[in-house]
């Protein structure tokens, strides 16, 4: 890890000297995001708390198993005490005994079981919110596949631009000097005066103080490629288009309101919340457990524990008769965190009607830009060799020249912001709609399957009766109440089908 740290920390230096690109491996878009993919630690942390929160569907199922605990116990007993005086022939004298010391060790062993039969479901419901929660997670991962994913392409066009940016801004110091050269040969013979001089040389002046802003800038694009990549960008390809940007904006908001981790992972707390309800209205319905135990005791000269032994078989029914409001106070707290859950989809909704519609107008917006810039830079040009020409027949000042080169170079540079930040725009649309994951900008990569470990660990320490005891568990048990919103899919069937395919490594 030090070693890495050393490396990531390399690769930022040489992004911040002088425009130099360090070695890199990553010289398309789908190989940056390939390589972030793989390597991003944010992403490989939260697929390391997804598989953390796979945990908890075995943890709850445990309660569906039976309990044995062992229990061994010894003790040493020893007793002193000191010669008496006492009367022991009635014959009026008393008599002195000796005193003196016994000791004893005895020893135990104890084996109990314990087996819930039925819960009125509070098993069952703490299942049914371990596995919406799972699902809930898997979203929660998805979204930050996408940030990442988002910032692996913002931070490829970012460098884009600015080495396109770098590149006018020394072109221009190459006209520039020209101009001055020009000017100072035309002011040696008489033809202009001194004033067009220091009007080129201011010029010059500031478009090396512009390059130099360029050069800065492309360092800081260099040094947040290499943060969210892992290395440092060299010669970067032309970016490919996007798949899946939708045409129109009512498509985007439907895939949107489907498809977006948010809402979806909004929806599956709802569904825990839902579940809570059950399993605090489940507390004021009785319980019953067998139970079984075998100790044995005996001295521990010779130990023998089966020369005493106790065995035990039962069963036990608890009902729940007053408890001081406590189990209404949490069927009031769940049904209000249940009505807090779902407030919050709603709220997600709105989020991702912002998200779209904002991203689709930028969009927009940028297209439009991109549109007149192009034939803003071409009309530039043109009058910038028109104005020069002019110039050297005397139709024209100097000034008119240096203003003519001033605007072709910022047409070009409305240009190339346009042309990312149309991009940029478009891939913030396809994560507001939930289709900026790794299936689908890698199609023919090797993709993260949460599922693969939840199924690895859902039945860990199983029993062949576990599915008997649900059963039995679930009868009579309260219902989930759904909500109208909530998804109609049941959560066991949506684990086993996910939604959602997310990779092996990490």
């Amino acid at each position: 890890m030090l070693k890495r740290s050393r490396v990531l920390a390399s690769v930022a230096l040489a992004a911040m000297a002088s425009g130099l690109a360090a070695p890199a491996f990553a010289d398309t878009l789908r190989e940056a995001i390939a390589l972030a993919y793989r390597t991003n630690p944010t992403l490989l942390a939260q697929r390391a708390n997804q598989r953390a929160l796979d945990e908890t569907v075995p943890q709850a199922r445990a309660g569906l198993r039976p309990q044995v605990e062992a229990t061994v116990s010894t003790s040493y007993q020893r007793v002193d005490s000191d010669g008496t005086s006492i009367d022991l022939d009635g014959d009026g004298i008393a008599d002195t005994t000796s005193g003196g010391s016994s000791d004893s060790s005895t020893g135990s062993l104890g084996i109990g079981v314990g087996q819930t039969i039925w819960s009125a479901g509070r098993i069952g419901r703490q299942i049914n919110v371990a596995e919406a929660n799972v699902l809930a997670g898997r979203e929660d991962l998805r979204s930050i596949e996408q940030q990442i994913l988002a910032a692996v392409i913002q931070a490829y066009v970012d460098v884009q631009r600015d080495l396109e940016i770098l590149r006018i801004r020394q072109e221009n110091i190459s006209v520039l000097g020209r101009q001055l050269e020009e000017s100072s040969a035309r002011f040696e013979v008489g033809e202009i005066t001194r004033t067009d001089v220091a009007q080129s040389e201011a010029r010059l002046a500031q478009s090396e103080a512009d390059l130099a802003n360029a050069r800065a800038q492309l360092s800081v694009s260099r040094a947040a490629y290499a943060a969210v990549v892992g290395q440092a960008p060299a010669d970067l390809e032309e970016a490919p288009p996007l798949p899946g940007v939708p045409a129109d904006f009512e498509t985007a908001l439907e895939i949107g309101l489907i498809d977006n981790p948010e809402v979806r992972a909004a929806d599956y707390r709802l569904q825990a919340a839902e579940a809570r309800v059950a399993a605090a209205r489940s507390e004021y319905l009785p319980s019953a457990r067998l139970q079984a135990s075998f100790s044995g005791s005996d001295n521990l000269s010779g130990f023998n524990p089966t020369d005493r032994t106790n065995l035990t078989v039962g069963a036990s029914v608890t009902v729940p008769l007053f408890t001081g409001g406590l189990n209404q106070s949490r069927v009031a707290q769940a049904l209000e965190q249940a009505n807090a859950a779902q407030i919050g989809v709603e709220g997600e909704r709105r989020s991702v009607l912002q998200g779209v519609s904002n991203a689709f107008a930028q969009a927009i917006s940028a297209r439009a830009t991109l549109t007149a810039g192009d034939q803003a830079v071409r009309a530039a040009t043109v009058a910038a060799e028109g104005v020069r020409q002019e110039a050297q027949v005397g139709l024209r000042t100097t000034l008119d020249v240096l203003n003519q080169e001033l605007e072709l170079r910022s047409a070009q540079i409305i240009l190339v912001n346009a042309r990312r930040n149309e991009y940029v725009a478009q891939a913030q649309l396809l994560a507001a709609m939930g289709r900026l994951g790794g299936p689908d900008l890698l199609a023919e990569a090797e993709i993260y399957d949460a599922d693969v470990n939840y199924r690895r660990v859902r039945d860990r320490g199983a029993l062949p009766w576990d599915g008997i005891v649900e059963s039995i568990d679930r009868l009579a048990a309260p219902p989930i109440v759904r909500t109208p919103d909530a998804a109609d899919a049941p959560i066991d069937a949506q684990l086993k089908t996910p939604a959602v395919v997310a990779t092996t490594g990490g």
